[in-house]
């Protein structure tokens, strides 16, 4: 299968390079943190726009290099840099007892990232309102499909109990990040072909 769109980062960087490459992942990764850092603190999991930060970057750098950025993102928050939300590290909970519970999120989001780069790459999606909503929406899924099962499974939450902690709180601020990125990739978009 040929992915013959090119995404946002190939067009204002054409020549292709493995400085250009490592600036990219290293910069998608540092605009995840710095989103990270905007925060609800709710439990068991805080709002962030972390996501937003994770499907954009998907769908500027493309599959390989989003999953590289997000990667490099998640292990610099596991080896102790304060990169996850308000300023958080590692794996483990802050009481240092087991996991910590939004750790299932965070080992989506490469996942997630890629998925949304290869929408780009194969169908271009990200060139019109609808097309990002739904390789967004793609992308969340891949989200909840990894993250909700690893939260119940690290806090013991069932059914109503786990939707209610791990994805009711979500939906509508995810709605929100999805329709920001359905306005800001297109617009991108129109500012590059000028």
């Amino acid at each position: 299968m040929t992915l013959t769109h090119p995404t946002l980062a190939r067009q204002l960087a054409p020549t292709p390079s493995l400085v250009r490459d490592l600036l990219l992942v290293g910069g998608g990764a540092a605009f995840i943190a710095l989103l990270a850092q905007a925060e609800v603190p709710l439990q068991p999991v805080p709002m962030t726009l972390q996501t937003l930060g994770v499907l954009l970057v998907g769908a500027a750098l493309g599959w390989k290099r989003a999953f590289a950025a997000v990667l490099l993102y998640a292990l610099a928050g596991a080896a102790g840099l304060p990169v996850y939300a308000g300023g958080a590290s590692g794996f483990m909970n802050t009481a240092g007892t087991g996991l910590r519970a939004s750790i299932g999120y965070v080992i989506s989001w490469p996942f997630a990232a890629a998925l949304v780069g290869f929408l780009v790459e194969r169908f271009g999606l990200d060139r019109r309102f609808l097309g990002t909503c739904l390789a967004m929406l793609a992308g969340s899924v891949v989200i909840y499909a990894i993250g909700l099962p690893v939260l119940g499974a690290i806090t013991g939450l069932k059914g109503a109990a786990l939707m209610t902690a791990g994805l009711t709180p979500f939906i509508i601020g995810d709605s929100i990040k999805l329709l920001l990125a359905a306005l800001l990739l297109p617009t991108a978009w129109q500012f590059t072909r000028r």
